[in-house]
């Protein structure tokens, strides 16, 4: 089996779930650190070039993070492409467990069923906070409508003010922002890599939250920790 994943989350569940069968992965994905595969280009730009000629058994895409016609031009070509929908935590699991079996895995890997408890047992919010969640600055953009993040903070007991917006990923003026972030503004280091000194500047006043991109917005092994990782950068921009 020869897999090439074009999904940053996707690339770490397969590389630990299936060892041997990734072939090739974008510049993006980082995790496994040892990850040691072909480079086929970026997530909205790879080389279809360099996927062919890896001659791959599958390439593996999300409708989120690929473009529909690199995938055309792959199945075109004769591949067989894989396309997830995430937009949930249920989901996500049920879709790493497709993946998974696509790619061969041998059994079901242990740790999706310990990350399914974490999120099962996770214990009602003490109290729920209205936050805006940005994902990109210059110009600003922020969680929207149906999105995979904004559910994973709703179950932390935080709800994003955009939830109803009818984009998935509107851009918004930071004054907008401001009014609409009643307690926190909740900022992940990807895929705007967001910082203590670029960020939180420009919602003076407003409690932030500093989180892992990876935590709250990839749906692999690190599912199974996101949520005390998650829980404990929340807690700490209230203190």
């Amino acid at each position: 089996m020869r897999v090439v994943s074009l999904v940053p989350s996707l690339t770490e569940a397969i590389a630990v779930s299936a060892p041997g069968v990734l072939v090739g992965a974008t510049d993006w994905c980082s995790h496994p650190p040892d990850l040691d595969v072909t480079r086929v280009g970026g997530t909205k730009n790879p080389k279809l070039d360099t996927v062919l000629a890896l001659a791959p058994d599958l390439v593996v895409a999300n409708e989120e993070e690929n473009r529909e016609p690199d995938l055309t031009a792959l199945r075109e070509a004769g591949v067989e492409v894989l396309v997830t929908e995430v937009r949930d935590v249920p989901q996500a699991f049920r879709e790493l467990a497709r993946v998974l079996d696509a790619c061969g895995a041998p059994s079901r890997p242990r740790r999706l069923d310990e990350a399914e408890r974490a999120w099962a047992q996770l214990p009602p919010p003490e109290r729920r906070s209205t936050a805006v969640v940005p994902v990109w600055r210059r110009p600003w953009m922020v969680l929207g409508r149906d999105t995979f993040a904004g559910d994973v903070l709703s179950r932390l007991g935080v709800d994003n003010a955009y939830a109803a917006h009818t984009e998935r990923y509107p851009r918004v003026t930071v004054d907008e922002l401001r009014v609409a972030a009643r307690d926190l503004v909740v900022l992940p280091d990807e895929p705007y890599r967001f910082t203590a000194d670029d960020g939180p500047e420009a919602f003076p006043g407003l409690p932030c939250a500093l989180v892992s991109g990876r935590h709250l917005t990839w749906y692999g092994p690190s599912l199974a920790e996101a949520p005390r990782v998650l829980a404990a950068a929340l807690r700490a921009a209230h203190r």
